[in-house]
């Protein structure tokens, strides 16, 4: 969860903020293995992003919202050490095995409210909010959370690109993807969305840009969603929206490596509190 701290069905993805009913929650056999795999592929990009900020070093103070695994709060908490401190707040921490001396993990839920008020440097959330019922009032508690000045950096989806996957059956499987998630309060769109709610809660000198990944059958990416796909299966076919026959086609691209595709195009919005 937690490009999440999930995306894309994460978190690496979190659990941290109230919803109808996560659909992958950390007690699944696989994942573990399938947070491991999204640490994998986003950590890289989500580190360059925040090093681009300016704000993360020694002394200061971070939060992430949606840790999943704690591979970016263990980052985090490298940058600003040794004076600084990082906090990792997620619903559930059972996949959590980093321990370092100045990062703190909380159980908690930012819905109910920001994480020591106007306190942090840095505020982070990868492949959150897309699994929220109320995004604004998540966005505007981490909003909360940052000191005069601060930064805040949000990573989302949006499954615009699957509109046009190849062949038609990829196609079609992913429009019965985007209509199962509907009916499960999930928004694969919400990345598009980022940067008018940040400047309609105050948040100022706002950009950011959208990565597209390219991948072909056996890659990583392709095992990710095998990962994830073979975990939900059994959700997926339960409602109307897809069968087993479309299930196994997609599963059967994702082994075949003369097979290329582009599913999400991650989207990265940053900003900052008004100073003082």
């Amino acid at each position: 969860m937690g490009v999440a701290n999930g995306l894309l069905l994460k978190r690496r993805q979190s659990t941290v903020t109230r919803m109808a009913e996560y659909v992958l929650g950390h007690h699944l056999k696989g994942e573990g293995k399938r947070l491991a795999l999204m640490s994998e592929l986003l950590d890289p990009t989500h580190r360059r992003y925040l090093q681009s900020l300016a704000v993360v070093k020694s002394g200061g103070r971070t939060l992430e919202v949606g840790c999943g695994n704690g591979s970016i709060s263990a980052w985090l908490a490298e940058q600003v050490a040794p004076d600084g401190r990082a906090v990792a707040v997620d619903l559930d921490l059972s996949l959590v095995d980093v321990h370092l001396p100045n990062l703190e993990f909380r159980k908690a839920d930012i819905m109910a409210g920001p994480v020591e008020s106007g306190s942090f440097d840095l505020v982070t959330a990868r492949a959150v909010l897309h699994h929220v019922a109320n995004a604004e009032r998540a966005i505007g508690n981490l909003i909360a959370s940052l000191r005069p000045g601060g930064a805040i950096l949000l990573i989302e989806p949006d499954f615009l690109p699957v509109t046009i996957a190849e062949p038609p059956e990829v196609r079609a499987f992913w429009s019965g993807w985007l209509a199962w998630s509907r009916d499960r309060g999930i928004d694969y769109q919400i990345g598009r969305t980022l940067a008018p709610r940040l400047h309609a809660l105050g948040v100022e000198k706002i950009g950011g840009t959208a990565e597209t990944a390219i991948y072909n059958g056996t890659s990583s990416w392709a095992n990710y969603w095998t990962e994830t796909i073979t975990e939900l299966r059994q959700d997926l076919t339960s409602s109307d929206k897809l069968n087993n026959g479309l299930i196994d086609s997609v599963l059967g691209y994702c082994a075949d490596p003369a097979w290329w595709t582009q599913t999400i195009a991650f989207t990265a919005v940053h900003g900052y509190a008004p100073g003082l």
